[in-house]
């Protein structure tokens, strides 16, 4: 069952919500400086370097010789990821934020592991009324919009073995995945928050394989046939610089 739309709680204590997602982006992209991290929150140095200091003291994060920061013990994942994830982060951001400029919408960028997608970057839009930011966030795959567009990618026997332990309507879902490869689209209409409408493409790496998705957010009151109309064009070129640029 979808979930209210996801907003930033009104007692929110930044500082908390800063160390979160300065731990989340240690995790899943590798080594931060001060000096990226502060860009990154948009914060003052000392302040991120007050964050960091704190994520060591409580095994977080570590620092380097170098004076970057990298995942700490209660992080730690497999280093091999890192270097793909900000290649596809850095190639992304560019592309992302035009494509925010042209609509005015929220976009994300997501990768899977696994049966789940983790946000690893969002730019919002400038309106009131707006899908917040989504990085760090997990969700199932077969729920969501970047992750139908990822598991599209598959051959019906990987998919069955993906989810062989796991109580998922394969028959549904294959139908779904393949209107989604005809269409390179999908469309996620409320499925996992009430109120939010997300359409989402692939993006693919050199050698033509599904590593991310960049996908369109928005309130469903914003939402019609005809927008997706306008959307789709814009969606598809961000996502073909995206994956030029990798």
């Amino acid at each position: 069952m979808a979930r209210e739309m996801k907003n930033p709680p009104a007692y929110g204590v930044t500082s908390v919500d800063h160390a979160l997602r300065l731990a989340v982006i240690l995790q899943v992209e590798g080594p931060l400086t001060v000096a990226a991290a502060a860009e990154r929150l948009g914060v003052a140095r000392s302040t991120a370097h007050r964050l960091l200091s704190t994520l060591v003291y409580r095994d977080f994060a570590v620092q380097d010789d170098d004076r970057s920061y990298r995942a700490g013990p209660v992080l730690e994942v497999a280093a091999t990821a890192h270097s793909g994830i900000g290649a596809i982060r850095a190639a992304a951001l560019g592309p992302m934020r035009t494509l925010v400029d042209t609509l005015d919408e929220t976009v994300n960028l997501s990768i899977r592991t696994g049966r789940t997608i983790r946000f690893i970057a969002s730019v919002e839009s400038t309106q009131t009324l707006r899908v917040g930011s989504r990085e760090g966030m997990v969700l199932p795959a077969h729920h969501s919009t970047g992750g139908l567009v990822m598991l599209a990618a598959l051959t019906d026997e990987q998919l069955k073995a993906l989810y062989a332990d796991e109580e998922v309507d394969l028959v549904k879902l294959r139908r779904e995945l393949r209107a989604v490869r005809r269409s390179g689209v999908a469309i996620n209409r409320e499925r996992t928050e009430r109120g939010l409408i997300a359409l989402g493409r692939a993006i693919t790496n050199s050698v033509g394989e599904t590593v991310a998705a960049v996908s369109v957010s928005m309130p469903s009151a914003r939402y019609s046939p005809a927008r997706v109309e306008s959307i789709t064009p814009a969606l598809r070129t961000a996502a073909q610089q995206i994956s030029a640029a990798l």
